[in-house]
């Protein structure tokens, strides 16, 4: 590697401004560089300037990301609506780099629409404001359905300016917006704006950024919307306990169902255990299935009639989780249709508890490894009790595998917002099958670095490479999707030499990041699978083993049969892979030198002479040429 090229890289490496990568060119052009070498080195400062606006790229994806990631933990604990907007529109603020943000909402009551949330505004009359539908850039926004962006309020004629909105924007000094859509489904709920007080144009990316938090906001509120609907459904519930208490007979029943029903809880019970006890108390025949409930679940939660079959939605928090169908009973009387409706209650219950007890698993999974790779100092006795809790055999010889969706020709088909989307879903679904398979097989798994690494055990007689190569199978056929899976080296016990895990790690997204480069996305493999490359990224530098690997038949050849395949191979290398030219160096026949040649191809493979094999074979030959001088054999 050139000097030159070394200082770009120290450039990249320091962060260097874009200005400081001209001066390896105006140094070289001052030293009498030729025209070759320039343009070499241009070519260079132009991949550098490429590799830098990459990394730029990917540091402020990743402050994006982390900011919508805290915006969907924020609404996993949804609490209070408004401090959820709140902390949207601050983030959105913050990292399109405004002056100013602010969400409105439309009032179907009212006939307008309403300011709910600002932030960096200093104008009481702004902060009050309530528009007309379809004015002002808002109102275009919400006509529609598309962001809208101008770089002059005042001057930008394409929507309706009103006396109202117009004092408003001039007392908040407002001159550059941006707005977008707060949506659900094809109905416009509000408009999320970011403003500055100057001129300035918004980049495609910053547009997409601020649908996205948009489209969390939109979340939030359909979210409060739904808990109110479960208010009411509760209330439902209580009005459904009244009618109990009027009718003896079905009292007795529903007492009935309720103590078998929290007995079965209590006792942990499952969800054919809760249907097998409704169908003894109602007389009928009750299952549970995952198909069938769009009646039901558009009936909000009650019990409706198909049929001769009555049948209760199964769901929570607008989720549908499948269907309570009871057969043999047309004529349900109304406070058992209650029950029946109860149970579904219960059934959504124990589902969510099963679902919550995995993930909470999974979590202590990550929890172990994240701690492995970021604190291995952490006391020895707890981490393998933890891992003891978690079936995890902490004895075995065990290899880190770091993975990641790669999708071959996807890239630049979507927009900024859709690519972040699917991204952020891809990780989703690749850590959730990740945990999966690391459950079963006695490992760990946890998100990490854009995709997932695991800590997995080997099986008997499994190399890294086959762990890494099955693991990519396994995922891949999960998510119909292909799954590229670097492995490092084995780590003997790993809880017992906790340090190793992170430098494993390290060898893995190596690995991984090589096998992309090699354009073998969707495969797995451990260095030992990438030749010389291989070498150079693994830890161990595994000299003997690359030598052993690359040219060990032959050597083994020579020394069982007192051949000299070995001398033949340098020779012919030497001499530019001619025949000719090597029977001269070894004055022997130019037949002898083909025989040698053929059982050497015998030997490593057809393809031995091909460029990367013949890299691989030239690098091994010197390699063990340099270890027989230094052993002296």
């Amino acid at each position: 590697m050139s000097h030159e090229h070394v200082s770009y890289l120290e450039l990249l490496a320091r962060g260097a401004t874009t200005e400081a990568y001209d001066r390896p060119v105006l140094l070289a052009r001052a030293s009498g560089a030729g025209p070759e070498a320039l343009a070499e080195l241009e070519e260079a400062k132009q991949l550098a300037l490429r590799v830098r606006a990459e990394l730029e790229g990917r540091r402020r994806r990743e402050a994006e990301l982390s900011a919508l990631f805290a915006t969907a933990h924020d609404l996993a604990g949804l609490r209070d609506l408004d401090a959820v907007l709140r902390a949207i529109v601050q983030r959105a603020r913050s990292l399109l780099g405004t002056e100013c943000a602010y969400l409105s909402l439309n009032d179907p009551v009212a006939g307008d629409t309403y300011m709910r949330v600002t932030e960096g505004s200093v104008s009481a009359r702004f902060q009050q404001v309530r528009l007309g539908m379809g004015e002002g850039l808002g109102g275009l926004v919400a006509q529609t359905a598309r962001p809208y962006v101008t770089d002059d309020y005042f001057g930008d004629a394409r929507f309706q300016h009103t006396r109202t909105i117009d004092t408003a924007v001039r007392d908040e000094g407002l001159v550059a917006i941006l707005g977008v859509p707060l949506s659900l489904g094809s109905q416009v709920i509000g408009v999320l704006f970011a403003a500055d007080r100057r001129a300035r144009v918004f980049e495609r990316e910053q547009v997409a950024l601020l649908c996205s938090f948009a489209a969390h906001a939109a979340v939030a509120i359909d979210t409060a919307n739904l808990l109110a609907e479960t208010r009411s459904a509760l209330a439902e519930l209580e009005r459904a306990n009244d009618i109990i208490r009027e009718h003896s007979g079905v009292i007795e029943r529903a007492s009935e169902v309720h103590d078998r029903l929290s007995e079965l809880v209590l006792h942990g019970g499952g969800v054919h255990d809760v249907a097998h006890a409704v169908s003894e108390v109602l007389g009928g025949t009750v299952e549970f299935t995952d198909e069938g409930a769009g009646a039901a679940r558009r009936a909000g939660g009650h019990a409706v009639r198909e049929g001769d079959d009555w049948v209760a939605a199964v769901s929570a928090g607008g989720e549908t989780l499948g269907a309570l169908v009871l057969h043999g009973q047309p004529d349900l009387d109304p406070v058992d249709q209650r029950t029946l409706e109860r149970a579904a209650l219960v059934t959504s219950l124990l589902l969510l508890a099963r679902r919550s007890a995995g993930e909470a698993e999974q979590r202590v999974r990550g929890e172990l490894l994240d701690d492995l790779l970021d604190a291995p100092d952490r006391d020895r006795r707890l981490l393998r009790e933890r891992a003891a809790r978690l079936r995890t055999d902490s004895e075995a010889p065990h290899v880190v595998l770091a993975a990641r969706i790669d999708r071959v020709g996807a890239a630049g088909s979507d927009t900024g917002a859709d690519a972040g989307g699917r991204e952020s879903a891809d990780r989703q679904r690749l850590w959730s099958a990740a945990t999966h398979l690391a459950a079963t097989r006695h490992g760990l798994a946890s998100a990490r670095d854009g995709g997932t690494v695991l800590l997995l055990p080997l099986g008997p007689g499994e190399s890294a490479a086959d762990l890494a190569r099955g693991t990519a199978r396994t995922l891949g056929g999960t998510l119909r999707e292909p799954v590229t899976v670097g492995a490092s080296a084995p780590v003997r016990a790993p809880l017992d030499h906790p340090d190793q895990v992170a430098v494993a790690y390290e060898e893995a997204r190596r690995c991984l990041d090589a096998l992309r480069l090699l354009h073998r996305s969707g495969q797995g493999a451990a260095a030992e699978d990438l030749g010389f490359l291989g070498l150079l990224l693994a830890d161990s530098r595994d000299i003997d083993g690359f030598v052993d690997r690359t040219v060990g038949q032959v050597v083994a050849y020579d020394r069982r049969r007192g051949t000299d395949l070995v001398r033949t191979l340098d020779a012919y290398f030497a001499s530019g892979m001619s025949p000719a030219r090597t029977k001269d160096e070894l004055h022997v026949h130019v037949n002898t030198v083909a025989q040698r040649l053929e059982r050497v191809g015998r030997l490593l493979g057809p393809d031995w002479q091909s460029p990367s094999r013949a890299l691989e074979i030239q690098l091994a030959l010197r390699l063990h040429a340099l270890s027989d001088a230094v052993t002296g054999t």
